[in-house]
C-alpha cells in the first residue's frame, strides 16, 4: 500500500474512533446518564456465475453509527448512515426522545466498569489479501468452481451457479464509562451448486463451499466444484424407506445444525423467558457423559472470535456442557442480571436495538474415530446429509425434521434416500450419542464432528 494511502486510512480510522467518542459525549451532555456508541464500516463483493455467464455482480461499501442511551433505568437506541453533524445530532435527539417515553427496566444498564476489557494481540481476524484479486480474477474463481462441477461427470447437466464473495469490516465501540475498542474482520468464500440428472431419476441438486479469513486458506475453486459434483451425483436415484428405528449418523453439516439448536437452548434470552428445555437445569446432568460443548470467542482466526463482545466485555472460553453436565448458560449483561448470574461475554448487537446473545466458536468436542469407522460398524442405518424444513420445539426439546441422505447397509453407504423424517427429543438425542467423530472442522461459528445417535425414529413409507 502506498504511503499516502496508509496515511489516509490511518486518518479515517482516527476520525471514526473519535466520532464514536464524540457521539457518547454529546448524548451525556444532552442529558443521558449513560451511553454507548457503535460505528461500523465495511466493504463487500459478491458475484454469481451461472453456466459461465455473470448473473449478479455486487460491490458496495457502507458506514453507519448506532447509539444506545440510558436515562436512569429507561433505555432506547437509534442508528443512522448519515455521519454528518446534522445526522449525528438527529440520532442523539431521537434516542433521548425515545428513552423518555419508555418504561423503566431495573435490569437495564452498561456492564460494571471493572468488567470492560479486550483480548490483546493479533487474533488473526483480518487479512488484506481478501481484496487483492481484481474483479476479473474474482469472477474467474466463480467460473472455475462451476466449471469443475460441470466437467466432473456427464450427469451434471445444469447448475445453479458458482460464486465468489469477499468482505472486510471494522467495528468501533465506545461508552460513557471510558471504554473504547475497535477491531477488523475479513472473509472470502467460493461455492458451487450443480444439478445432476440421469435417465429414470429425478434431478438432484447439492452444493459445496469453502470460507476463510484469508485467500491463503481458501480451498481451490476446482476442489470445491468437484466436491459439489460428487455430493449431487450421490443423490441420484433417491428413494423412500420404510418407517423404522435404526442408528442415525449425522454428517458435519447436519450435526452442526443440531448443535445450533443447543446454542438456542442455552441462550440467556430463552432461559429467563422459560422458553428452553434447559431452563433451571444448571449443575444437572442433561446429556451423555461423552458430550462436552464449548463456546470459545478467543480462538485465533475463528469465525466467532472477537477481542470483546458487543458491550465491551472480553470474550472468553466457556465450557457450556462438560461431560454431560450443564455448567453454564451463555449470557450478556442484561440476561445475567435477570438470572442473578455473571455475563459470559456473549453480548451481540447490530447498530440498533439492545444486545442479544451471540456465539463465540460454539462446538462439540471431537472424539477419536473417523466417520468411516463409525459407519463401518452399522448393519442398517441412515446417514443424514441434509435437513429440510423446521420442526423443533425449544420448550420441550421435541425434534422432527425432513431429511435426505444415504442408507447404510453392512457398513457401506449404499443408496440415496429422501422424503423421510427423523424424530426424537434433543435431550434424549444428546444423551444417546453412541459415537463422536474426529472430524471437527469449522466452516462457520458453529461446528460439530460426525455424530451417531441411537433411538431415533425414521418415518418413511
Amino acid at each position: 500500500m502506498k504511503t499516502a494511502e496508509v496515511q489516509d486510512r490511518l486518518q479515517t480510522e482516527t476520525d471514526l474512533k473519535q466520532l464514536a467518542t464524540d457521539i457518547v459525549q454529546q448524548a451525556i451532555q444532552r442529558g443521558a446518564t449513560a451511553a454507548e456508541a457503535v460505528i461500523s464500516e465495511g466493504s463487500e463483493f459478491s458475484t454469481l456465475v451461472r453456466l459461465g455467464e455473470v448473473e449478479t455482480l455486487k460491490e458496495a461499501g457502507a458506514r453507519a453509527a448506532g447509539l444506545r442511551v440510558f436515562l436512569g433505568k429507561r433505555t432506547a437506541s437509534t442508528y443512522t448512515s448519515d455521519l454528518s453533524r446534522e445526522g449525528i445530532e438527529q440520532m442523539v435527539s431521537s434516542a433521548l426522545t425515545l428513552a423518555r417515553v419508555t418504561s423503566e427496566d431495573p435490569y437495564a444498564g452498561l456492564p460494571a466498569p471493572e468488567q470492560f476489557g479486550a483480548i490483546p494481540g493479533d487474533l488473526q481476524l483480518y487479512y488484506d489479501d481478501v481484496y487483492s484479486l481484481s474483479t476479473v480474477d474474482r469472477i474467474a474463481c466463480a467460473r472455475r468452481a462451476e466449471k469443475a462441477a460441470l466437467d466432473a461427470d456427464t450427469r451434471i447437466t445444469n447448475s445453479e451457479g458458482g460464486s465468489f464473495d469477499a468482505a472486510t469490516g471494522r467495528k468501533i465501540l465506545a461508552n460513557s464509562l471510558g471504554f473504547v475498542n475497535e477491531f477488523r474482520r475479513s472473509y472470502c468464500s467460493v461455492s458451487a451448486a450443480p444439478i445432476a440428472h440421469s435417465e429414470g431419476s429425478a434431478m438432484q441438486r447439492d452444493y459445496w463451499y469453502s470460507v476463510a479469513r484469508t485467500l491463503q486458506k481458501l480451498e481451490t475453486p476446482e476442489s470445491v466444484g468437484k466436491t459439489a459434483a460428487q455430493r449431487a451425483l450421490r443423490r441420484l436415484g433417491a428413494r423412500k424407506v420404510a418407517t423404522t428405528k435404526v442408528p442415525i449418523v449425522f454428517d458435519q453439516q447436519t450435526a452442526g445444525a443440531l448443535l445450533n439448536e443447543i446454542f438456542d437452548a442455552v441462550n440467556g434470552d430463552a432461559i429467563y423467558r422459560h422458553a428452553s428445555f434447559l431452563t433451571g437445569k444448571l449443575g444437572e446432568r442433561v446429556f451423555g457423559e461423552n458430550v462436552t460443548i464449548v463456546d470459545d470467542g478467543t480462538m485465533p482466526g475463528g469465525f466467532g472470535t472477537s477481542p470483546c463482545d458487543s458491550e465491551g466485555v472480553p470474550t472468553r472460553r466457556t465450557v457450556v456442557i462438560e461431560k454431560g453436565l450443564l455448567n453454564s448458560y451463555l449470557l450478556n449483561t442484561y440476561t445475567a442480571r435477570k438470572l442473578g448470574l455473571a455475563t459470559t461475554g456473549n453480548a451481540a448487537r447490530g447498530l440498533a436495538g439492545t444486545p442479544g446473545i451471540g456465539r463465540g466458536n460454539f462446538f462439540l468436542q471431537p472424539g477419536t474415530r473417523k466417520p468411516e469407522a463409525i459407519i463401518g460398524e452399522i448393519k442398517d442405518g441412515l446417514y443424514v446429509t441434509e435437513f429440510l424444513g423446521f420442526g423443533v420445539n425449544l420448550v420441550t426439546g421435541d425434534f422432527s425434521r425432513g431429511v435426505s441422505g444415504l442408507w447404510i447397509k453392512n457398513g457401506e453407504l449404499t443408496f440415496p434416500v429422501e422424503e423421510i423424517t427423523v424424530a426424537g427429543n434433543l435431550r434424549e438425542m444428546f444423551s444417546n450419542i453412541a459415537e463422536i467423530g474426529s472430524d471437527l472442522e469449522f466452516r462457520g461459528s458453529v461446528a460439530s464432528p460426525t455424530l451417531r445417535i441411537e433411538g431415533m425414529t425414521v418415518a418413511g413409507e
